[in-house]
């Protein structure tokens, strides 16, 4: 009888890879090479299969620049990235990207159809897709995003919420693993970036895609899974949104108090004894209905 004999650490690598689709490893990097600074230095962490990772940080800090590099377009000066347990380099680098959908600040940039419809099938049609099949997934995109009424409307007649629905259709349309949204409703009013993100979350649980979300917004914070908090082109903790938003240095960090914490502080003032954590708006509410 063959026994067959794995390495701890082979065996280690092997499961990393299955349940973890980016994997970052001291990745360090400079826009100028005579910079002294970096912008990333070591940077290193993961994002799990499935789930949905906030990077916050205040502006400088690397976000932006760290998506940039996941999705090769920009290389890094030292350090690896890994994309489904593949290591990114310049010869699987357009193959990795069609493994991740970017959706970026101002949707305009993203346009290049003449109508909606027009728009979400363009990258179907760099890829070579069978005619019919690509009609069959821009109408699934349009509906998935509540866009379908809209579909022969020009991109630039639409609101800029809309906008959005349509630019994340487009990258919906090519089925990728993972979607990156870097400050993707930072443009947008209260109303349309609380809609925009619980599409993107109903999109993400249907298909079961991970989310890198770039941002400053409470409620998108809130919906992740975990929190990435970046510092100095580093990383200065990994942690949940309740743990995070139990930090007194929430400002420090680029983000405003959430409305509980903003109501507890209040109530604190007026002598009621609350507890110190963060508590949700259904905790916060079932904690006073008990004291009153």
């Amino acid at each position: 009888m063959t026994i067959l004999r794995v390495a701890p650490f082979s065996l280690k690598i092997h499961l990393n890879n299955m349940t973890n689709i980016i994997e970052v490893q001291n990745l360090t990097y400079r826009y100028d090479s005579q910079e002294e600074t970096p912008v990333l230095k070591n940077l290193s962490f993961h994002v799990k299969r499935g789930e949905w990772l906030s990077i916050i940080g205040h502006n400088g800090s690397g976000k932006s620049t760290t998506v940039r590099l996941l999705n090769g377009l920009l290389e890094a000066d030292s350090g690896d990235i890994f994309i489904s347990g593949d290591k990114l380099r310049a010869d699987n680098v357009w193959e990795k990207r069609r493994q991740i959908g970017m959706v970026f600040q101002n949707p305009d940039n993203q346009f290049v159809g003449a109508t909606v419809e027009d728009d979400v099938a363009f990258g179907l049609e760099n890829q070579g897709i069978e005619r019919q099949e690509m009609l069959k997934r821009v109408r699934e995109a349009l509906e998935l995003v509540d866009m379908q009424e809209f579909k022969t409307r020009e991109p630039a007649r639409l609101s800029g919420g809309q906008k959005q629905r349509v630019a994340i259709a487009g990258i919906i349309a090519l089925r990728p693993d993972l979607i990156i949204l870097d400050e993707a409703t930072s443009m947008l009013d209260p109303e349309g970036r609380f809609e925009l993100i619980q599409t993107v979350k109903k999109i993400k649980d249907r298909h079961q895609l991970t989310v890198i979300s770039i941002t400053h917004d409470l409620d998108e914070v809130l919906l992740s899974d975990r929190v990435l908090v970046m510092k100095a082109g580093q990383v200065e903790t990994s942690t949940t949104p309740r743990d995070l938003f139990s930090r007194p240095d929430l400002q420090d960090l680029g983000l405003d108090q959430p409305f509980t914490n903003q109501l507890k502080d209040s109530l604190l003032e007026l002598g009621f004894h609350l507890p110190q954590h963060y508590l949700t708006e259904k905790e916060l509410q079932d904690y006073l209905w008990e004291l009153l």
